[in-house]
């Protein structure tokens, strides 16, 4: 008898998918982060998730304010805002100040993997949001505090976010004492106060101004004048400011302006003044260095004798 054969199609291979995205995996021993699947899956703003991969990836120290995330992404001050907001509220932002021994205040930032539940009820006695932060010192933990509890959010995951205050833009560290008002350039002081005459909203204190001070008098040094600072300062600014407008001035101060060019090549003379003279076809009076007739006699001097 011959071999038994069967005409049943071939069952399907098992590998590669025949839709979707096909993984190619490689594996790395350095340089990687590793990120939980319910942060890189959240449902909602594709910025809330690239800034919260971004400081994850960061060491421990690297500042993460709003003006040090718009220098490394393209989005603005509005949508990175949203996005610190929105990781607050979930849990994985906690952002709380903190009275350094001189007395000034900071804001210290952590950042957790996974929210944690921090609220009351959980025997720890740590007490929720409102409740009584954990000591800082010897007597207490070295680690980070417990996060908040996470507020509730409406059913279904696509369901709006409850809005909530602007953060306030503070830094990491104790910034350093800006120089004294009396100090600064009076030149650039007085443009910077003159801004409240084009947009009232624009209303400085001593310190900031001497701490925009020195932006604007790199500006003035590099040629530009005070009525262009002005406009630069001035111009499409937002309806509303969730912030001191101190904070939008430095981000458009912040670059330097390219110097004006010096301009070695010498002007060129002026042309040399040509004489009047008389035709010599027909008198009149003409101006030129090369022709003893004028445009008239030398055209029909041009034209061919009639037959």
């Amino acid at each position: 008898m011959a071999d038994p054969q069967s005409n049943a199609r071939l069952r399907a291979s098992a590998g590669a998918p025949t839709s979707g995205v096909i993984h190619v995996r490689t594996r790395l021993t350095a340089d990687f982060t590793v990120i939980s699947n319910a942060l890189a899956q959240r449902r909602g703003s594709a910025v809330t998730v690239g800034v919260a991969a971004y400081i994850l990836s960061l060491p421990d120290g690297a500042p993460v304010t709003i003006a040090a995330l718009c220098e490394h992404f393209s989005e603005g001050e509005i949508l990175i805002s949203r996005a610190l907001r929105e990781l607050e509220e979930a849990g994985y932002l906690e952002r709380r100040r903190e009275r350094l021994s001189s007395g000034r205040i900071r804001t210290r930032t952590c950042f957790y993997d996974v929210p944690g539940d921090g609220g009351d009820g959980d025997g720890d006695g740590t007490g929720g949001p409102d409740g009584p932060d954990e000591p800082h010192g010897s007597d207490g933990p070295d680690g980070p505090p417990k996060p908040p509890r996470p507020r509730r959010r409406p059913v279904g995951e696509d369901a709006p976010l409850p809005s909530a205050p602007a953060p306030a833009p503070d830094t990491q560290e104790p910034a350093e004492e800006p120089a004294p008002l009396a100090d600064a350039d009076p030149q650039a002081v007085a443009v910077l106060s003159t801004l409240r005459r084009v947009d009232p909203r624009l209303v400085l204190s001593a310190r900031e101004a001497a701490r925009l001070a020195p932006a604007v008098s790199e500006w003035l040094a590099a040629g530009v004048g005070a009525r262009e600072i002005t406009e630069l300062l001035t111009t499409r600014l937002p309806d509303r400011f969730r912030a001191r407008p101190a904070g939008i001035l430095a981000f458009r101060l912040r670059e330097k302006p390219l110097p004006v060019p010096v301009d070695n090549a010498e002007p060129p003379a002026p042309p040399a003044a040509v004489s009047m003279r008389n035709c010599d076809g027909c008198e009149r009076g003409f101006r030129s260095a090369e022709h003893d007739r004028c445009r008239d006699c030398r055209s029909r001097a041009e034209l061919p004798a009639a037959g």
